[in-house]
C-alpha cells in the first residue's frame, strides 16, 4: 500500500471505529494523534468529508489526492501514526474493516485471479504481496452505493 493510501485508510478506519460507543481508548488515542499531526502539518487538507463518510471511496480518493499533493507520503511521523492506528483498530475493533470484500495480505504466488466480488466498502484489498505472473481481478462491485446481495434460502433462487 502506498504511503498516502495508508494514511487515508487509517483515517477512514479510525473514523469508522470511532463511531461506535465501545471503541477502545487505544483507538481513540491513536486516532487523535493522527488527526493532530494532520492538523498541524497539513492545515489546507480537509479531513471532514472522510470523517463524515469513511465508507465513501470518492471521499477517500479526494483526500488521498490532497495529501499526495501536500507531500504527506514522505512524512515518517505521520506514517508511523497511521500504522499505529491501523494496528489498534485491527486489535480492538476489527469489525470496522469488515466492509472489504476480499482482503489478502502477505501472499506470494505465481498468479492471482479474483472475480465476482460484491462489497459495501472496498471490493478487493491486497497488501504486502508478490506475484510472479498475471493478476486478474474482474467484476468487482463495491462502495456504499452498491447494494449487498441477499442470501438465498435453500430451494429459492436469489432475488
Amino acid at each position: 500500500m502506498d504511503p498516502v493510501t495508508l494514511i487515508v485508510s487509517a483515517l477512514a478506519l479510525g473514523a469508522s471505529a470511532g463511531l461506535k460507543s465501545t471503541v477502545a481508548t487505544a483507538i481513540g488515542d491513536a486516532y487523535s494523534a493522527l488527526r493532530r499531526i494532520l492538523g498541524e502539518r497539513y492545515r489546507g487538507v480537509d479531513l471532514t468529508p472522510v470523517e463524515r463518510r469513511p465508507e465513501s471511496a470518492a471521499k477517500r480518493d479526494s483526500l488521498a489526492e490532497d495529501l499526495d499533493v501536500a507531500g504527506a507520503g514522505a512524512d515518517t511521523e505521520l506514517l508511523a501514526a497511521a500504522r499505529l492506528l491501523i494496528e489498534q483498530v485491527s486489535s480492538h475493533a476489527p469489525e470496522a474493516a469488515a466492509v472489504v470484500g476480499v482482503d489478502l495480505e502477505r501472499v506470494h504466488a505465481a498468479a492471482l485471479r479474483i472475480s465476482t466480488v460484491e462489497s459495501a466498502g472496498t471490493g478487493v484489498r491486497v497488501r504486502d504481496s508478490e506475484f510472479t505472473g498475471d493478476v486478474d481481478i474482474r467484476d468487482v462491485r463495491a462502495g456504499p452505493d452498491h447494494p449487498q446481495p441477499r442470501p438465498s434460502s435453500p430451494g429459492r433462487p436469489q432475488a
